[in-house]
């Protein structure tokens, strides 16, 4: 039996980001995973993309993310003087196009509401667009630019979280978390597969679409994530010309792709959406309709090699916000459900998450993604169901 103030079970991005700032605020700290760092967080883009990822509805979320995209060069700043790695951090922008003309009218959409929301971006033409990115194919019927979205080597990012929090002092066990340790109404730790026991006064809960599988976790608390299923594509040309400048979004025949450029010279191309439950096959499919939809927009692609097609599991909830802060059960709390933007939402969700585990208090900022709100919409659901004959 090992006892420290704070567990935090999973190991993405969230869970190691969230372990490190609560060692630095002089917590002990312990770290459950058997794989840390090779699930959703190792299979994503790394794009840091709130105005290209808005959606009608999400404004809260807007809020969010602008707030953590705007904390990201300090983060990385930070992570990389403690870990000695270069995350590939890049505020290069994001050029979003259209392949025919009801992709351009979608974008025009997307575009008003854009701005109606005081988010920075620009329309352009087709000539404007090229002259960003020469290698765009000349027929898209132009697009839009934002230089607020950034990207990260999400795979460089991992190992430097892994690097800082051993340099901080947490303690990583490689294994799995097998049941939440419950004391009445008060989570006090968790028993793992191998039989060992941590202790500790407060449980973070991030382990992505896996956070509904832990045992032990009441109803009340069990948090409504599900596995969506993204399937990735990497290739490879020079890395003394970079194949693209910056991110470029394209929208083909109504399904969005993008086209992620590294400076070592991969090119990162995603990515399917599938209600596929725990599922993370790669199929033929999915790499030909990737491959051709990013052809359509920058014909060059198909002269790339391919190294790698690979299938993620993002952890998605019922309005596709996170559940973040604490729990019905005393100590338990959450920080899950990040679904498209677990890694543009790093550094707030860590730093939120410290101060919940320090204070015990959730700042005003979570207030929109208390894990609360589905407990309250379970229980008008079942007073419902009692009072129908």
């Amino acid at each position: 039996m090992s006892t420290v103030d704070a567990i935090v079970v999973g190991g993405g991005v969230i869970g190691l980001a969230t372990a490190w700032r609560a060692a630095q605020a002089g917590l002990s700290v312990a770290l459950v995973d058997d794989e840390p760092g090779n699930g959703a967080s190792y299979a994503a883009a790394g794009m840091l993309a709130p105005v290209t990822e808005v959606h009608y509805g999400e404004e809260p979320l807007l809020a969010l993310n602008l707030e953590s995209a705007r904390r990201y060069p300090s983060f990385v700043q930070e992570l990389e003087a403690v870990s000695g790695t270069a995350v590939g951090y890049r505020p290069s922008g994001t050029l979003v196009v259209a392949a025919d003309e009801d992709d351009a009218a979608a974008i025009d959409d997307l575009f008003r509401f854009q701005r109606e929301l005081g988010l920075e971006v620009q329309r352009l033409h087709r000539r404007e667009c090229r002259a960003l990115e020469p290698l765009l194919a000349p027929r898209i019927r132009g697009g839009m630019v934002t230089e607020v979205d950034h990207q990260v080597n999400n795979r460089r990012l991992i190992d430097a979280l892994l690097t800082a929090c051993a340099r901080t002092g947490v303690t990583v066990h490689r294994r799995r978390s097998a049941t939440l340790r419950l004391d009445g109404d008060r989570a006090t730790g968790v028993t793992l597969a191998d039989g060992g026991v941590l202790e500790a006064a407060k449980v973070v809960l991030a382990a992505g679409c896996w956070s509904a599988a832990v045992d032990g976790v009441p109803a009340a608390a069990r948090p409504p994530v599900r596995p969506v299923k993204g399937q990735i594509l990497r290739l490879r040309g020079p890395a003394r010309q970079p194949f693209l400048t910056r991110t470029v979004r394209g929208l083909v025949h109504g399904t969005p792709v993008y086209l992620v450029p590294r400076t070592d010279g991969e090119l990162v191309v995603g990515a399917t959406v599938e209600e596929r439950g725990f599922d993370t096959t790669v199929t033929a499919g999915a790499v030909y309709e990737l491959l051709r939809d990013a052809a359509e927009i920058v014909p060059g692609v198909s002269e790339l090699e391919l190294t790698e097609a690979r299938a993620g599991l993002r952890p998605g909830s019922p309005d596709n916000a996170p559940l973040l802060g604490p729990t019905a059960i005393e100590g338990l709390v959450l920080a899950t459900g990040h679904y498209r933007h677990g890694v543009l939402l790093t550094p707030v969700t860590a730093d939120a998450i410290a101060e919940v585990l320090v204070s015990g208090r959730a700042p005003d900022l979570l207030a929109p993604f208390s894990p609360l709100r589905f407990a309250c919409e379970r229980a008008d659901s079942s007073a419902a169901e009692e009072v129908v004959p």
